[in-house]
């Protein structure tokens, strides 16, 4: 491929990837807006549910009909959902519609992300990846700082709704340089194409939907029904795919022990890693008594030192091999997770940098050497599926995560404020989240409340770091072979 081709590819691709990365961080921001302008105020939390159920249910779908069709057009066809969702999600007269919309959108973003993944693994070769890893993970971290700066201005000086018009522009360009660009590989004289597996793809879908839903409710008595529902689908999901002539999720992958190891690690590192950053601006504002913006910058050095990771450690596999990276990575998630469960009312924003940042360092350096080296194990008709898959595991991991931890918060804030003789329903946490004035201090039953608060919350770490170790062991399995491709 001309080195030009290359360069047109590569601009697609890095748009797409911008425009999936910076969604959520520029909604976020318009969400206040939004709820004043359409209403809907007990349904906000499905603007963000709706489109990571949709994303994180076809994320390996997507992996691999792009395995079954060709990258590109499964590239159109993602493109084109992720643009209609953002043109009728403008286009909302209601909290419904936008919903409704949200979830198209999110369809679209679950072919988006891993597509590009998968084509810069077509793309590159080992050594390639390694070098270029960081002009991709630069890209999540311009959407981390850009995504809020754009959203603040779009609803400030424009518009709400052009917070998803404004993909219509860049989504079109990046489909025309893909389309101008890729040439997916013909298939040899004869070949047929393999027989769609509509009932593992079905079981999947229905297995994840089920799964997720039933994590965004868990303790509510419809929880319990939708995981039992959901292990029953996915145990169904094994016996079909054991017989299905070309399987949707090959279970034949997860023999290969390298594979078995990135699926561990990504959802034990996205147990540990995306848990605790749900919780740490309640921790910033309800227990240490800083503003919105102050406890959102602690997350900052996290992004930052994940993108400086995922640089220098994508380039260092090329000389220590993808499993010294990824231990050294999970060892300093570990840390960082070790030092968080140590927080406490007297903790203070820079320590929780600190803390977060090694947490990021340790996804920058692990999740990048696992990615890269599984591309390289696996024949190239299962890149698709495999890349998206290790995707897909991180997404689960964080789901399960932040569900689990905040079963865990609520029931140990609970026990705390009942030692404490308060009744857990007669307390208003919305009262804690202000800015307190420096040096002022507490009143007897704030202190308490603050109290109570602080001691769920580092219960909440101890399972993070939980996760993390565990995800360390898992990591010391993957075998010790050199990736050279």
């Amino acid at each position: 491929m001309s080195k030009q081709r290359t360069i047109i590819i590569m601009a697609g691709i890095m748009l797409s990837l911008f425009m999936a990365a910076i969604e959520s961080t520029v909604v976020a921001t318009a969400m206040p807006t939004i709820v004043g302008q359409l209403g809907g105020l007990a349904a906000f939390s499905w603007v963000f549910s709706a489109y990571m159920l949709a994303s994180t249910t076809t994320v390996p779908l997507f992996g691999k009909l792009s395995d079954i069709y060709g990258r590109r057009p499964i590239f159109f066809v993602a493109m084109g959902l992720f643009l209609a969702g953002s043109m009728l999600s403008g286009l909302s007269q209601s909290m419904t519609q936008l919903i409704l919309f949200r979830a198209l959108q999110g369809l679209g973003a679950g072919g988006l992300m891993p597509l590009a993944f998968i084509m810069i693994g077509d793309l590159f070769s080992f050594a390639q990846r390694a070098r270029m890893q960081g002009l991709f993970s630069g890209v999540w971290g311009v959407a981390s700082i850009i995504g809020p700066l754009l959203g603040g201005f779009l609803v400030d000086r424009v518009s709400w709704r052009w917070v998803f018009y404004v993909n219509l522009a860049p989504g079109l360009l990046a489909t025309t340089l893909v389309g101008l660009g890729w040439r997916d590989h013909q298939r040899s004289a004869g070949a047929t194409r393999p027989a769609i597996d509509y009932a593992g793809a079905a079981l999947l879908s229905a297995g994840v939907i089920a799964l997720l839903l039933g994590l965004f409710e868990l303790g509510a008595p419809l929880s319990w029904t939708l995981l039992l529902l959901a292990g029953a689908l996915f145990a169904l999901l094994l016996w079909v795919e054991r017989r299905a002539a070309d399987p949707v999720l090959p279970l034949k992958l997860f023999c290969n022990r390298l594979f078995a190891t990135g699926i561990a690690h990504g959802l034990l590192a996205g147990w540990a890693m995306f848990g605790s950053t749900n919780f740490v601006p309640l921790f910033a504002q309800g227990v240490l008594g800083v503003s919105a913006t102050a406890a959102g910058s602690a997350l900052t050095p996290m992004m930052l030192s994940w993108v400086f990771a995922s640089i220098i450690g994508a380039r260092l596999l090329l000389r220590f091999g993808y499993r010294t990276i990824a231990l050294a990575g999970m060892s300093s998630l570990c840390a960082g997770g070790l030092l968080m469960t140590q927080v406490s009312p007297a903790t203070t924003v820079p320590i929780l940098m600190v803390n977060l940042g090694l947490m990021g360092l340790g996804m920058g350096f692990s999740v990048p050497a696992f990615m890269i080296a599984v591309q390289s194990s696996v024949r190239r008709n299962q890149m698709g599926t495999a890349t998206a898959t290790l995707q897909f595991s991180r997404s689960i991991g964080g789901a399960l995560g932040v569900s689990i931890m905040g079963a865990i918060l609520s029931a140990r804030f609970a026990a705390n404020l009942a030692a404490a003789g308060l009744d857990a329903d007669a307390v208003s946490l919305s009262n804690l989240l202000h800015t307190r004035t420096p040096g002022a201090s507490f009143s007897s039953l704030e202190g308490t409340v603050r109290g109570a608060l602080s001691d769920a919350v580092g219960a909440v770490f101890v399972a993070a770091l939980i996760a993390a170790l565990l995800g360390l062991l898992a990591t010391t399995l993957a075998p010790r072979d050199r990736i050279t491709e």
